[in-house]
């Protein structure tokens, strides 16, 4: 083996592997040891130890041999690639096309042993086209395989693009010509109902379809996490966005402005409501659709991921009649729905409570809910001063994104009401000096807040297919730094060997249809506004300041809530330090 100096270039797997960071040198030299003992392969020997993980491996690999590196399961797939591979192939020689380019006469093909030539030649001949080769991670391969060739997505995709190429006997090449009527009839219809059909299926929360430059791509929402499943032909992407608009009863000629619009959908007997916006962009209008399901329970407190003292100082807080209580977090952080599980506990025929929201997203029985319209000049802020005239007990201001609306929040309170609220802060401490920016008098906010809490959403690992391991030293040394005593009363409390700590993570080995992640629950921090807290508003306190004092008479961090549910199986390290890393 010719050992890497500082200048040289890495010339074998484990000088990689070391450049990588995934190896030691004392590693690497032991290995060459036991290679020369045994006569064993050195891929075999780091498999063998555990030494390194298998996309660690596979990069390497890529790296060595000087061909590109590509993650499977992160990548939409072209159903005209995939139909250009039987199954029965693509499985005997362990690839999956991809990606399909018709003009240069190539297929991007993901392999887990690029190195095989009679595979590649066998398929170049079979399909016609000239193989571009990625390397992917083995297991991942399989999955993706499995997935793909099952997954009615793809298929009935493809035959509706089948479909459209044959259309009255017509080869039609430029599918942005078709007319309206054309739209409202199958191959087009088909692709719209299968993208939508596989999104309640796939408990996906959004749908992206997005042009770009030589195709169209579909990326869904699923547990937070944005996943590019289908590739589609540019040339239907007009046909599809026409045929959505139809749906959403928005302009079909429009396509130089944004446009709203709303449909429903049922599917597998789920009926759900689908929030439409378009987008001009610089190769065509993109659409997203935000998917609400009619028969969603709203979940609560508990099953939101609050508990110990976070449930108990927050059940008080909404039992007072008057004040302010925010939620803070940034875009898709759960905010909407915490607020919503905290009205059904209040919701009472005896209360009246009226909500102002953009949009409007699940209707709640009793409850006076107004969508905000500013092109009518309905805002945030008129909407919350004719409110004031409307007997309330309870007001929910979606966001205060403005003076105006914190000046009126505040005089809501201070007249005998409870108002609820969302702010754009990164902590439950931030929102006090946010407020302060706004031009709100210390002395009034004081008197107001009762409470803030601050939150962010993560993925539950899929409960039937977890396993324990015991993690690395550093990440046990992290665990016991960020938690602190905390730790040791956990342990206890729980009849746990501090030195032998374990956490959870996917198993490698489930089903291809089970996701690793199924599910998710929120991390909170919740700041009560105690004597001491109004006291450091009235002075002006920084909010690392005010943060201090609520940790030190009991509140949570963030990051303390995750790895306390991470130790408990809920969750990984790695999806706590994904959301919590602020």
């Amino acid at each position: 083996m010719v050992l890497m100096t500082d200048s040289a270039q890495p010339t074998s797997l484990l000088d990689i592997l070391i450049a990588q960071g995934h190896l030691s040198r004392d590693q690497a030299d032991l290995i060459t040891v036991e290679q020369a003992n045994t006569g064993k392969n050195i891929e075999t020997l780091l498999v063998e130890g555990q030494l390194v993980s298998e996309e660690a491996l596979t990069q390497a690999r890529a790296t060595l041999y000087n061909i590109p590196f590509i993650k499977v399961s992160e990548i939409g797939v072209s159903p005209e690639a995939l139909s250009q591979v039987p199954e029965s192939v693509a499985r005997r020689y362990r690839l999956l096309p991809f990606s399909i380019n018709k003009s240069e006469h190539k297929l991007a093909v993901a392999m887990d042993n690029p190195l095989d030539l009679s595979a590649i030649d066998f398929v170049e001949k079979k399909t016609g086209y000239h193989l571009e080769i990625y390397y992917a991670v083995p297991s991942e391969l399989e999955r993706t395989l499995a997935e793909r060739y099952s997954q009615n997505l793809s298929n009935e995709v493809t035959e509706a693009l089948n479909e459209t190429k044959q259309e009255n006997g017509r080869n039609i090449e430029n599918l942005a010509a078709l007319s309206k009527e054309v739209v409202r009839e199958a191959p087009i219809t088909k692709i719209v109902e299968t993208i939508l059909g596989y999104a309640i299926k796939g408990r996906a929360s959004d749908i992206h379809i997005e042009p770009q430059e030589d195709r169209t791509r579909v990326r869904y929402r699923i547990d937070g996490i944005l996943t590019e499943k289908l590739i589609l032909p540019r040339t239907v992407h007009e046909a599809v966005l026409s045929r959505i608009k139809i749906l959403a009863e928005l302009k079909i000629d429009e396509k130089r402005l944004p446009q709203d619009g709303r449909f429903t959908f049922t599917a597998d007997g789920q009926e759900v409501d689908l929030r439409v916006s378009t987008l001009p962009t610089i190769h065509g209008e993109k659409v997203v659709m935000r998917l609400l399901k009619k028969s969603l329970a709203v979940p609560t407190l508990a099953e939101l991921g609050l508990r110990g003292k976070a449930l108990r100082d927050v059940e008080e807080s909404i039992k007072i009649p008057h004040g302010i209580i925010l939620i803070t977090g940034p875009t898709g952080s759960g905010k909407t729905t915490t607020l919503y599980s905290i009205l059904h506990i209040i919701n009472t025929p005896k209360v009246n409570i009226s909500t102002l929201e953009d949009p409007v997203e699940y209707q709640i029985q009793g409850v006076n809910q107004v969508q905000i319209n500013p092109q009518i000049g309905l805002t945030f802020a008129s909407g919350l001063r004719s409110f004031l005239r409307q007997d309330p007990n309870v007001i929910m201001v979606g966001e205060i994104r403005d003076s105006e609306t914190a000046d009126l929040a505040i005089q809501a309170s201070l007249t005998g009401h409870l108002v609820f609220s969302t702010l754009h802060t990164n902590s439950a401490a931030g929102a006090i000096p946010r407020l302060l920016d706004m031009g709100a008098e210390p002395f009034l906010l004081a008197s107001t807040i009762t409470m803030s809490m601050a939150q962010r959403v993560l993925r539950c690992i899929n409960p039937a297919y977890k396993e324990e391991y015991k993690p690395e030293q550093v990440v046990i040394d992290d665990i016991k730094k960020v938690l602190g005593p905390l730790f040791t009363s956990w342990c206890t409390q729980n009849k746990k060997d501090p030195n032998s700590i374990m956490l959870s993570r996917p198993k490698a080995d489930r089903p291809t249809d089970e996701p690793e992640y199924k599910g998710r629950i929120a991390i909170f921090e919740v700041m009560k506004v105690s004597d001491s807290i109004a006291k450091m508003i009235l002075e002006r306190k920084s909010d690392a300041d005010i943060e201090a004092q609520a940790l030190s008479t009991g509140m949570l961090l963030m990051k303390q809530d995750g790895y306390l549910k991470a130790l408990e199986g809920l969750t990984t390290i790695e999806e706590v330090l994904r959301v919590a890393e602020v």
